[in-house]
């Protein structure tokens, strides 16, 4: 009997102690480390010091703090969450330095075709468009989509029309043409090999080929009112043909946004990153399994996707203005600010 008591006491003891640990990490995962916050990416990808030069490592730098700074400036002044995305974003969109809006890859038939998504996280409401050619900012089809529409994903030439009824900017296709991005898609064309087929161990050493998978930008920002909105452009993967489509405009894939736990925006092979679900995943295991903004999106790169063989990564932000940057490859374009105004910008693998 003495042995029986003295073992029940053991197991309550040990099973105090382990939830005591679970509320200590609990309590650790609930502390507001922000009131409100910002963060953004111009993709992911082979970026290596040694292959950039100083000037084009300055103009990253640049238009990374011009972009971030945007959508902080509506987000201290106690604007909307989804308004500083938008204003995030089109910074990036209007820079040819990013392949979205201005700076899109050409496609096999030598046009552009855009995708976006954006995603808020009080409501789950949400839109995106899918391969539009005359939108000059995406990021704000999709959010008129989400606004002023009963649906969530519109494409292609109904997409167009769409924005342009509601007063969007549109147009000419020609302002969509840069030199760089022509260049890279004829290098791709002659070595006859589209990047869907492309052997990630062959001598494919330019790395504007190599990366044209990997192009997106995207925004995620927490505001005053403890709402969370998520958003993602780009002009997708050059070569593209049939009119495919990525994860960038995937709700669920590209861009996912919840109060409850995070919002995330994703850059890479889009491919894998719809089959993984992998924005959505990372607030399910926050949700589910109870693991930090850290923990979850540590699991979903580096193991769940690697693992299924997807290459890129994503900026997250939880409701307590936590912040991740995690990706698989050797660098990617980044920066974030905190409410009390600091600038982090960063571009390679630390």
């Amino acid at each position: 009997m003495k042995q029986i008591t003295t073992i029940l006491l053991l197991l309550l003891f040990l099973s105090s102690c382990k939830n005591d640990k679970k509320q200590k990490t609990k309590n650790t995962k609930d502390i507001k480390q922000n009131e409100f916050a910002i963060i953004i990416h111009g993709g992911a990808g082979t970026i290596l010091k040694k292959n950039m030069t100083p000037e084009k490592e300055k103009a990253y730098q640049q238009k990374l703090e011009e972009a971030i700074k945007a959508g902080y400036s509506i987000l201290k002044k106690g604007g909307s969450s989804t308004k500083a995305v938008e204003a995030s974003i089109h910074i990036m969109e209007n820079s040819p330095l990013f392949n979205a809006g201005k700076g899109a890859v050409f496609t096999n038939a030598e046009t552009n075709e855009m995708d976006a998504s954006i995603m808020e996280g009080k409501t789950l409401n949400a839109g995106a468009v899918a391969g539009v050619k005359t939108v000059k900012n995406p990021i704000s089809a999709a959010i008129q989509v989400m606004n002023n529409s009963n649906h969530v994903l519109l494409s292609g030439i109904g997409a167009d029309n769409f924005a342009k009824e509601k007063g969007l900017e549109i147009m000419d296709p020609s302002y969509f043409y840069t030199e760089k991005r022509f260049k890279s898609l004829q290098r791709i064309k002659n070595k006859e090999k589209t990047q869907l087929d492309h052997d990630e161990k062959s001598a494919f050493y330019d790395t504007d080929i190599k990366d044209s998978k990997f192009g997106t930008v995207g925004c995620v920002a927490l505001d005053k009112k403890g709402n969370i909105t998520a958003g993602t452009s780009t002009g997708g993967m050059t070569n593209k043909r049939w009119n495919r489509i990525g994860d960038s405009p995937i709700i669920g894939a590209g861009t996912y946004a919840n109060n409850a736990t995070c919002g995330v925006s994703s850059t890479g092979w889009g491919e894998y990153f719809i089959r993984g679900v992998v924005a959505h995943d990372i607030a399910a295991q926050m949700e589910y399994k109870n693991v930090s903004l850290k923990e979850a999106t540590n699991d979903v790169i580096q193991n769940k996707l690697t693992n299924l063989g997807g290459t890129g990564g994503i900026i997250a932000l939880d409701k307590n203005g936590n912040m991740s940057f995690e990706f698989n490859t050797a660098g990617m374009y980044r920066a974030s600010m905190n409410d009390k105004g600091e600038l982090i910008v960063k571009i390679y693998k630390e």
